[in-house]
């Protein structure tokens, strides 16, 4: 399972996400599969920011990891992403979250995502469509749900209609 999580806090958030979506299937090198509805986050991290629109995305491709992080940041580049301040407000972020069971520690990617399995923010969102498939060593997403101490409001948005 391919995982992407993208989030958005600055200006219109929803066809932020929506078009990073678009953008990222447009070449036909990614194919989504299953997403999720939109939630509505606080900030992590930088906490003096609006609050975030975030969607978990499952995708197909036959782009290896490394090629994979290079068409996200393209993208988000071609949105206008500017990168100021870790963790500080953004018009979107794309993430690979998981990529099959490959483990890597690079300088560039991390996976799977590092945090992920910490963060309501991916976990209620992939929770919908992914409950009971393993995503992490050997546990669902519901289960790392449950056993989340992150306590950060994930609130539903509305169903996302690509």
């Amino acid at each position: 399972m391919i995982l992407l999580g993208l989030g958005s806090n600055i200006g219109d958030r929803e066809n932020n996400i929506i078009n990073a979506i678009k953008k990222l299937e447009s070449t036909g090198a990614i194919t989504v599969k299953r997403y999720s509805s939109l939630y509505c986050t606080e900030p992590v991290g930088v906490q003096d920011q609006p609050e975030f629109l975030n969607v978990v995305i499952e995708i197909d491709t036959k782009l290896a990891p490394s090629e994979l992080l290079t068409y996200c940041l393209n993208v988000e580049k071609l949105m206008g992403r500017i990168r100021n301040e870790r963790w500080g407000p953004r018009n979107i972020d794309i993430d690979i979250i998981t990529y099959h069971d490959i483990v890597m520690n690079s300088r560039e990617l991390c996976l799977p995502h590092p945090y992920f399995h910490e963060r309501n923010f991916v976990l209620v969102p992939l929770s919908e469509f992914a409950g009971e498939i393993p995503v992490y060593n050997g546990k669902t997403s519901t289960e790392l749900l449950r056993e989340c101490t992150n306590d950060s409001s994930v609130i539903f948005y509305k169903k996302l209609k690509l």
